[in-house]
């Protein structure tokens, strides 16, 4: 102690250093931070720091910077509330990572997996390869896990374009029998399976990895289970279920079948409270009340789970941008849509289509080249298919293993250019195709489960199932075995409880589409069941019936000539091993209909074009549309090609499987060689008096270009519909066969031509140009017109129905008083060109009065040049074209048609 002096003296000429709580506050320096590790696709793992406050948007933005990804919307990052690798038996306890909260309340042991969270419907929407590749990935993963259910056919084809991705062109002298033993391709891997991969990898020559992928994911977009978000539900009665929300809505599974698919269109409301979930219906116009599905699910949290899905689904794929919260919680009972929730969560990311438009409207950034995953190799161990569990370990340790680096180069050596100047390959225009010497059949086992919504097989290993049969263009419903006579006596109002669709008059079988619960038809033995196909009614058969003959027969077995009693010979859905849990019954709580009226409801038109597109809007939304038209076949039986397959002629086609019918094909007159990629196509419309002519081709490759012009100068067309860029994605999808605006171009010794015009439309998408058509040896002059439509994205279609009426629109306008053939192409002539066709149709037929069936249409295109409409998207696209042209007024029955 110091004497003598005050208190107050030293403090004030004193200083102090808090030794202890220096130290500490340093130590909390070191805890504001928290580690966070990010497991990738490709099995790689990366550490992120970052503040322990963050929330969960900055760890994505992290990781999404970490892999320079743009089209980020459609990922996520997933973890599970035990800490434990997500898998197929713990679906329960998976999360995604909520971008609003706190990375720390989200933590399950600092691990989260990178992973898809919206399935896009069709991935040519992706505008980057790099996008669509982690795509790729994350279906290879889901198969390999059992997530993804695929038969062994469909297995075996995917699995091929991944070693068509990772090792190039099949070539025997570097491809030794078994050297694809130690990939880890398919669940299950034997070497049979093996040697079905290779036999189909041999046929992929030419594909670059980027081309393999994408027909890989081409093939798994139409799988039943693709992007299917599954949750463990129950039904009134106890039976196990699981719930599946999609990009369109959601579905409804038992034992492994789906039972019930409720599209967004239908739904108005979804909510839940405690472990129930509910789903109120759309009210039909033949109904007077309102339909809700109620499931019981596992716990509170998983019911708030689906819930939750279900908002953001339908937010990501429905919406045009996002609903905004409000802090006023009664402003959320005035939202509209089916999510008229008091709960505080939405969506907060951007959606779909502000996804894509953000994707358009930037900068293109230079191609991306990156280094590619490659498949784990591991030794030959027999797999026990008992234990799905096991097997699925087994293949994750087996991955993991020999994975020294992050990422290791897909490919030893480069493989062979897909397409060049001289190359003759599969058609990439929206879509390539198998050969037709190993599509599956539609009546397969594999074909035939997707095609009716079902891909769940438990075949043994060594059955047939594996073998990969002929593309069959017939769609069969069962075998002899499975006709059986059905008896059953009408109720007292006179109905049968089930109603049928198809008929002759639409080109379909006729089909039961609904059976009603505790009617005569639910409960008569066998059972009927919905997708079950008519095949006579009382002895009388209807194969060769329209669909309203059908229905007047149906009712006609109520008259005393019949005493009320129906006798139904159909044959059975399903596999051999059926029973009662496989027929597609409807559920207890749904209302009962009345299937067969004596007489169509007051509000129901009975003008058949109204009637056609009812049916189609129904069709859009339930999906149906697109199952009728993967089942019509893409080449005309028995129609021979054999012009475009000899030697002189061969090298003349953009790509080496599309090719025209030698019976309509284009006939160039006045040169040494008659032949040109092309067909004429005519269309009718009945009841006008009117046949729209129109020559489709393939895009004109610059050693064919002169044969291009001397079809025009022949043909006397003066109206050419361009529906292509010149090149896409660095790929020449045709030649420019037009010369510089004001010059002249000497095509050959008999035809010049100069550009004389060029112009954009108002809204810079369509570009008109005028070109003069020289005739050098009669100095004959005539004005062609070219409308180039370039907006049409590769693989995909127009975002927007508008902009493809529009052009459709100027297409008739400039064809009116004209009775020449218009000539019409993309890049191989048959997809982007044949929606042209359909749509210009489907609307002229509106005009007439005529009724609309889109499917009727393609078939005969079709009969005319093969694989038109090109790929289902497509269908999907130009059907809701109609349905929206016709709904909105854009294009309505003309007077004169009208009052006939």
């Amino acid at each position: 102690m110091i004497e003598g002096v005050s208190r107050r003296t030293l403090a004030g000429s004193s200083g102090t250093y808090n030794v202890r709580a220096t130290e500490l506050a340093v130590d909390r320096g070191r805890l504001k931070s928290i580690n966070a590790t990010v497991v990738f696709l490709d099995d790689t793992q990366h550490c992120f720091k970052l503040d322990k406050r963050a929330k969960g948007e900055a760890l994505l933005e992290a990781v999404f910077q970490h892999l320079e990804l743009i089209e980020k919307d459609y990922f996520g990052l997933q973890f599970t509330e035990n800490g434990l690798t997500p898998s197929v038996s713990n679906t329960d306890v998976i999360r995604w990572l909520n971008p609003k909260k706190s990375i720390k309340k989200q933590m399950r042991g600092g691990f989260f997996y990178f992973c898809v969270k919206f399935y896009v419907s069709d991935p040519s929407k992706l505008q980057e390869e790099y996008t669509r590749y982690h795509l790729y990935l994350q279906l290879r993963k889901d198969i390999l896990h059992g997530k993804l259910l695929v038969s062994p056919s469909t297995a075996c084809l995917l699995a091929s374009y991944t070693v068509q991705s990772e090792l190039g062109d099949y070539h025997p002298e570097e491809h030794k029998p078994g050297y694809i033993s130690g990939m880890v391709l398919i669940p299950g891997q034997t070497e049979q399976l093996e040697n079905q991969i290779s036999e189909l990898h041999k046929l992929h020559k030419g594909q670059s990895p980027a081309d393999a992928e994408f027909n890989f994911l081409d093939h798994g977009k139409r799988l039943d289970m693709y992007g299917v978000d599954l949750h463990k539900a129950k039904d009134s009665s106890d039976k196990e279920l699981d719930i599946g929300v999609t990009c369109n809505g959601l579905v409804v599974f038992q034992n492994n079948i789906r039972i019930n698919t409720l599209s967004w269109a239908k739904i108005v409301k979804i909510s839940f409270k405690r472990r129930h979930f509910f789903v109120q219906l759309r009210r039909e116009m033949s109904e007077n009340y309102d339909t809700v599905l109620g499931f019981n699910m596992m716990t509170y949290r998983s019911s708030k789970h689906l819930w939750k899905s279900c908002v953001e689904h339908h937010s990501f794929f429905r919406l045009n941008q996002p609903i905004c919260p409000s802090n006023n919680r009664g402003f959320r009972r005035l939202l509209p849509g089916p999510f008229l929730l008091g709960s505080r969560f939405s969506y907060s990311g951007r959606t779909e289509i502000q996804t894509i438009e953000e994707s358009r409207m930037s900068q293109p950034r230079p191609h991306r080249t990156f280094l590619r995953f490659k498949s784990k190799y591991c030794s030959k161990q027999p797999v026990n298919n008992n234990t799905e569990n096991k097997s699925s370990k087994s293949i994750l340790k087996s991955s993991a293993k020999g994975s020294h680096d992050n990422k290791v180069k897909s490919v030893d050596k480069e493989p062979r250019p897909a397409w060049g100047p001289n190359s003759s390959l599969v058609s990439d225009d929206e879509g390539g195709f198998i050969s037709s010497a190993v599509r599956p059949s539609s009546s397969s086992s594999g074909a035939g489960l997707a095609a009716t919504g079902r891909n769940y097989v438990d075949d043994d290993i060594s059955s047939s199932i594996y073998d990969i049969p002929a593309y069959d263009t017939e769609s069969s419903l069962g075998c002899e075995n499975n006709v059986v006579c059905i008896h059953m006596n009408a109720d007292e109002e006179g109905r049968f409880g089930f109603n049928v669709r198809g008929g002759s008059d639409l080109g379909l079988p006729i089909v039961v589409s609904r059976v009603v619960p505790n009617t005569a038809a639910y409960r008569s033995q066998p059972k009927l069941c919905e997708g079950d196909q008519v095949l006579m009614i009382n002895g009388q058969e209807v194969s060769e019936m329209v669909h309203d003959d059908v229905v007047n027969l149906i009712r006609a077995a109520r008259d005393v000539e019949h005493d009320g009693k129906l006798v139904l010979t159909v044959q059975q859905k399903g596999d051999d091993d059926d029973d009662d849990d496989d027929c597609l019954k409807e559920k207890e709580e749904e209302p009962l209909f009345q299937y067969i009226p004596e007489s169509p409801p007051s509000n129901m038109s009975s003008d058949p074009l109204v009637q056609s597109i009812l049916l189609l809007g129904d069709g859009l939304a339930s999906g149906s549309l697109l199952t009728q038209f993967e089942q019509l076949y893409r080449h005309k039986p028995e129609t021979s090609m054999d012009s475009a397959r000899t030697t002189q002629n061969i090298h003349k086609n953009r790509y080496r499987d599309i090719a025209p019918y030698d019976i309509t094909r284009y006939i160039i007159k006045n040169q040494d060689h008659d032949y040109i990629n092309a067909n004429y196509i005519n269309m009718e419309i009945p009841g006008s008096g009117i046949i729209n002519r129109y020559i489709a081709t393939q895009g004109p490759l610059q050693t064919t270009i002169s044969d291009f012009w001397n079809m025009v100068l022949e043909s006397r067309s003066t109206l050419i519909v361009m529906v292509t860029a010149l090149v896409e994605k660095g790929r020449q999808k045709c030649a420019k066969y037009w010369p510089p605006i004001n010059e002249t171009l000497e095509v050959n010794s008999n035809i010049t031509l100069k550009l004389v015009s060029e112009e954009t439309d108002t809204s810079n998408i369509i570009v008109y140009r005028q070109i003069e058509l020289t005739e050098t040896s009669t100095n004959e002059t005539r004005s062609v017109t070219q409308l180039q439509y370039s907006l049409w994205p590769d693989h995909g279609v127009p975002d927007d129905s508008d902009r493809l009426l529009n052009l459709v629109g100027a297409v008739r306008k400039e064809r009116a008083g004209v009775v020449e053939p218009v000539v019409i192409h993309c890049s191989a002539g048959i997809g982007r060109t044949g929606v042209i066709i359909l749509l210009e149709t489907a609307l002229c037929l509106i005009e007439a009065g005529q009724p609309v069936y889109p499917l009727e249409i393609v078939r005969q295109m079709r009969d005319q040049r093969a694989m038109m409409v090109q790929t289902s998207n497509q269908y999907k696209f130009v059907c809701s074209c109609i349905h929206y042209a016709f709904t909105q007024g854009i294009v309505k029955p003309l007077p004169e048609y009208s009052q006939q």
